[in-house]
């Protein structure tokens, strides 16, 4: 049996599995293994919406630093004959030298967006001292919930795995993401050790946790009061399409994708750096209450008047990556 076939097989195998655990809704099975790329969100859609607000903004693409390089489209897991790729971005360092990583994680309703939405910030995290990568996940297009989540895991993993090659300090490793990709940063860190995520392909000896999160405007309790997603009254919401079923029918699978649901002693210190857009980081005030309570170091940095998507843009890019690098010096200890 070739090793495409086997693939495919073990996917179904996967998913027949988790329907019958009850990790995904029975209807999932039904999706397409791939499906046509959803380009709904790009930088220049979301720019079109942001400029009637904010005339004087301006798409943040700083130029890139002096002596940062980098490594494009890598292989990082293998999902059913779909190669997911990763970026890296770093400078020279010394063979005896360990520095932090950072996974930046992009947005688009789990459904559309693209890793390349956050090279400039990953190019200037690497000015920094930082290697950082940018990665991609299968979209709800592709394989529903927590298919995405399994894959930012293995991209972990391939860090590790390859922590010699770019002088990788492994117990030093951020993930950092916007929007979707901040739900599913915050998912992925308030998960460290648990063994329900790390199913699926690419696996390997190294850990998937993760020693700091960065969470830029994404929702923390799906289930939630402050929460938006999930309204269906006009068309199927991306959350919705995600779970391939609504709130009503699956609650428990809304709240398993919570990242407040699984907060304990294993949650890394977090950032929140938050919009004027309350809904898009609904749970915030709770997972802060509960991290602080078990002494877990915290942050919350606000942009009172800014769009939901202002990471993207100017005047709003710079300061998020100050507030970044100044709480990932800290929780690692950076010099």
């Amino acid at each position: 049996m070739n090793c495409a076939r086997s693939l495919r097989l073990f996917s179904a195998l996967l998913v027949f599995l988790y329907s019958s655990i009850g990790l995904v809704s029975p209807g999932l099975a039904q999706q397409p293994a791939a499906a046509k790329r959803d380009t709904s969100f790009t930088i220049h859609s979301a720019y079109s919406k942001v400029k009637k607000q904010h005339p004087t903004s301006s798409i943040a693409r700083p130029p890139v630093p002096a002596g940062v390089r980098s490594q494009l489209n890598l292989t990082y897991c293998t999902q059913d004959s779909h190669d997911l790729k990763l970026d890296v971005f770093y400078t020279a360092a010394n063979k005896r030298q360990r520095r932090p990583a950072v996974l930046l994680i992009h947005g688009g309703g789990w459904h559309s967006g693209d890793r390349s939405q956050h090279v400039p910030m990953a190019q200037q995290l690497a000015a920094q001292g930082f290697v950082a990568v940018t990665a991609e996940y299968r979209l709800s297009t592709e394989a529903p919930y927590p298919a995405a989540v399994q894959d930012l895991k293995a991209a972990i993993r391939w860090l590790r795995n390859h922590a010699d090659l770019y002088s990788i300090d492994p117990n030093r490793i951020a993930v950092w993401g916007f929007s979707a990709g901040g739900q599913l940063a915050a998912l992925v860190g308030s998960t460290n050790g648990e063994a329900l995520f790390e199913q699926g392909g690419c696996s390997s000896k190294q850990s998937s946790s993760v020693q700091a999160v960065v969470n830029v405007d994404g929702i923390l309790a799906f289930l939630h009061p402050e929460s938006g997603e999930g309204d269906d009254s006009k068309s199927t919401s991306a959350a919705t399409y995600w779970f391939g079923g609504p709130k009503t029918e699956r609650p428990e699978l809304w709240q398993q994708a919570s990242a407040l649901t699984h907060v304990g002693p294993r949650t890394p210190p977090t950032l929140f750096i938050n919009s004027s857009v309350d809904r898009m980081h609904a749970g915030r005030d709770d997972m802060l209450a509960r991290l602080q309570a078990l002494g877990v170091y915290t942050e919350v940095q606000r942009f009172p008047d800014a769009p939901h998507t202002f990471v993207l843009f100017n005047p709003w890019f710079e300061p998020t990556l100050r507030y970044t690098v100044d709480f990932l010096n800290k929780v690692f200890r950076v010099r």
